[in-house]
């Protein structure tokens, strides 16, 4: 049972009862006695600043509440996973097998709450807002009634992407507001789109006990065939950066009588911006996730911009909150780039990059936590996913904990045990002793716990499971972020003014093949052929016909060419380096022009990565023919083709056989079909280049924005960085003013 006290001119007070916590009484003021001492502490006085309370209450912790406060839970989903590598018990049983409800904890989050301190848990999936609620609550009545009573400041990474079959009304809502991908978000080229999405996203996230986002990703995205190109704004730093700072300033702020001080209260979440100093230069586009892609590459020596859309985006915000409250550096080794100790360690290890750099020369002040499991062993073969120590394969557990703490990192990204950070402190005990020590651990635990007093969560951290139902998703905010996916549609292509397509005409639909997928984690995601588009929304406007001859139209919606992730356990096993080109073309892809020697590597495995002369084959071709095929079918009628992008892509296949083209980064399907119609006009703009070829690709620098040679249609429009239609023409306005190269 949760109590609540209001204070006059003062803040609401909620507590549990089964918690032990009690009031004190001063002055006609009431405050949460935490650690039941009966005395009001300077941490428990919501009077006092947050920098004042939490140096007195790290002051008071003991190393080993210190060190569960430095810890970052792995992924938990409530209720929690039956299977797979996040599997959790319920009394020793699965979720399944249990009695349990949906809201309670599972054995493995009461464990790490109790024994190891954890007090930031990383939330995935939630079965509806109310049940995220109801576990919110039973989260923090347990750790307010333990220790010093601070509360959890529980997180998520993005969770706001569109379910593209599903239908929107002006009365419709849902578990949590739809808007385009990051990507999505940067097509519209608008900053203010950007910040309202912070606002709606971060009251959503409030409703779900969530007072923090693992978000934005502001990496310049300055490779195009970068595995996580999709979670950025983009390849170019002017964008990125002004549509990040939007973005944090928009979670970060609470106003009027949510705020509490400085632009913080009961509205704000701390963003954690990633990925510090820029992981979009990967070497041949890889990806650090895994230990073939462990390396960012600046042959272009273009490090410095990587770093501005944090310098003077995260760090220099509009808003009161001034800076992101938290930092992400990447996986990456960021080669060659350590100026003053010459190391070649992935970037939290790197002390140059983040004590001497993010610290000093930038002068950060918020928390930096690590990319989750970089402490980990390393697996076996680098194709696998486990942990990430690049750099640092040969120290142990413990001693990368200490090299992070040395470099200046506050935080341990996916562990759960407190032990290897406690192992961690009695070798820093022992090289400096313990007063330098304890003075270098309360440094960190003060900067996490003021991202905690300061969106409120000490005075009350609980939830009213029914108000969370009502504003998650409301209609309101579903309207608006159905407005920014009809704002990130791009249209490339509109030969003779085909488009907008009148209501009421037949469209014939192609079934599209869906090939045999891996997921991230390895499992088997089994072939389909089915319709990549809703046809019963599609009904709704146009008649529907399987016969390319009673139609007026074909409607063609494929996904950009996917090649896979630059690696192939098959040619390493049969002799090959394993190293493979990522092509974004649809054809088989032989890397003859690309570069002889990788730039870097190392001895654990192989020295040179270069995959000159190596075929990769795109899984989805089957896309490319069934533009083609429906071409012949159609014979002189039109083909209009939606492509659902993560990458830029090379269009040259099919474009002069096609009559109109949008892309899109994760939309609705009733945005697309409102745009078709003309119900909206398209007013997206390309957040990155498309290319003319592969060979533009290659010779392109990984750390370089805009360095490609783009594909020219045979409208004669070059389909470069800010190019986009409406139905006038080539769009021209303060946007492509500001931004257009």
């Amino acid at each position: 049972m949760i109590k609540y006290k209001k204070n006059k001119n003062g803040p609401v007070l909620g507590f549990s009862m089964e918690s032990g916590v009690t009031l004190i009484e001063q002055d006609g003021l009431y405050f949460k006695d935490l650690n039941k001492s009966g005395d009001l502490e300077p941490y428990k006085d919501w009077r006092l600043s947050a920098e004042e309370r939490a140096k007195d209450l790290a002051s008071k912790l003991s190393i080993e509440e210190i060190a569960g406060l430095m810890l970052y839970s792995r992924h938990q989903s409530i209720p929690a996973a039956t299977r797979g590598p996040f599997v959790s018990t319920y009394d020793g049983k699965t979720f399944d097998e249990s009695d349990a409800k949906a809201w309670e904890l599972s054995d493995q989050q009461k464990e790490f709450l109790v024994k190891d301190h954890l007090r930031h848990v990383l939330v995935t999936t939630v079965e509806t807002p109310e049940t995220a609620a109801k576990w919110n609550n039973h989260v923090q009545a347990l750790v307010e009634g333990i220790g010093h009573g601070i509360p959890a400041n529980n997180s998520s990474d993005p969770r706001h992407g569109s379910d593209s079959s599903k239908e929107f009304n002006e009365g419709a809502g849902g578990h949590i507001s739809m808007w385009p991908e990051s990507l999505g978000l940067a097509a519209t080229f608008s900053p203010e789109t950007v910040q309202k999405f912070g606002e709606i996203a971060a009251k959503e996230y409030r409703a779900l006990g969530l007072t923090t986002a693992l978000s934005p990703q502001i990496d310049i995205a300055t490779d195009p065939r970068w595995y996580r190109f999709n979670g950025t704004f983009g390849e170019d730093p002017h964008l990125s950066t002004d549509l990040g700072r939007a973005y944090i300033d928009g979670f970060q702020t609470s106003e009027a009588e949510k705020e509490i001080a400085d632009g913080w209260g009961y509205d704000s979440v701390n963003a954690m911006v990633k990925h510090w100093p820029g992981g979009g230069s990967g070497e041949g586009g890889r990806d650090a996730h895994w230990g073939f892609g462990k390396y960012a590459v600046y042959p272009g020596n273009n490090f410095e911009e990587h770093m501005k859309p944090f310098t003077e985006g995260a760090f220099q915000l509009k808003g009161k909150t001034k800076e992101a409250s938290a930092v992400m550096p990447y996986y990456t080794i960021s080669y060659d780039q350590d100026q003053q100790n010459h190391e070649n360690v992935g970037n939290s290890y790197n002390k140059h990059l983040i004590h001497d750099l993010l610290q000093n020369t930038y002068a950060y002040e918020g928390v930096v936590c690590t990319d989750w499991l970089i402490t980990g062993d390393e697996p076996e073969t680098v194709d696998l996913f486990a942990g990430k120590p690049w750099g640092v394969e040969d120290l142990t557990v413990a001693e990368r904990h200490y090299k992070l703490l040395m470099a200046g990192v506050d935080q341990f990204g996916g562990n759960n045990e407190m032990e290897p950070v406690l192992e961690a402190y009695k070798m820093g005990v022992q090289e400096h002793g313990e007063a330098f020590m304890r003075q270098r651990m309360e440094r960190s635990a003060v900067k996490l716990l003021k991202n905690i007093f300061r969106t409120g969560l000490f005075e009350n951290p609980y939830l009213d499971a029914a108000e969370s139902a009502r504003t998650v998703g409301t209609p309101t905010y579903m309207k608006e972020g159905f407005q920014a996916q009809l704002q990130s549609i791009v249209m490339l292509k509109n030969k003779n003014d085909v488009l907008p397509l009148a209501k009421g005409l037949t469209v014939y639909i192609p079934k599209r093949y869906f090939p045999e997928q891996i997921d991230w984690f390895g499992n088997k995601v089994p072939d389909k052929t089915e319709h990549s588009i809703n046809v019963d929304l599609v009904q709704q406007y146009f008649h529907v016909t399987d016969n390319p001859e009673e139609a007026d139209f074909a409607l063609v919606c494929v996904e950009g060419p996917d090649s896979g992730s630059g690696y192939s356990k098959e040619d390493r096993e049969t002799g090959g380096s394993g190293y493979m080109p990522i092509s974004l073309q649809y054809h088989d892809y032989t890397a003859t022009t690309a570069r002889k020697e990788s730039l870097a590597g190392d001895n654990r495995e192989v020295l040179n990565r270069s995959y000159k002369g190596n075929t990769v084959q795109t899984k989805n071709k089957s896309d490319l023919d069934l533009i083609l095929q429906t071409k012949k079918k159609m014979k002189d009628k039109p083909v209009i083709v939606s492509m659902l992008l993560s990458n830029p892509a090379v269009v040259s296949e099919f474009e002069n056989e096609i009559d109109g083209l949008f892309v899109q980064f994760g939309v609705q399907d009733q945005a697309l079909l409102d745009t078709i119609t003309g119900e909206s006009e398209p007013s997206g703009l390309l957040p990155m280049q498309m290319p003319k070829d592969m060979e533009t690709v290659e010779k392109q620098y990984e750390d370089m924005p805009h360095d490609m040679a783009c594909h020219i249609d045979t409208e004669g429009n070059k389909y470069d960085f800010a190019y986009g239609l409406n139905w006038q023409g080539v769009i021209e306005d303060e946007r492509t003013k500001r931004y257009k190269k």
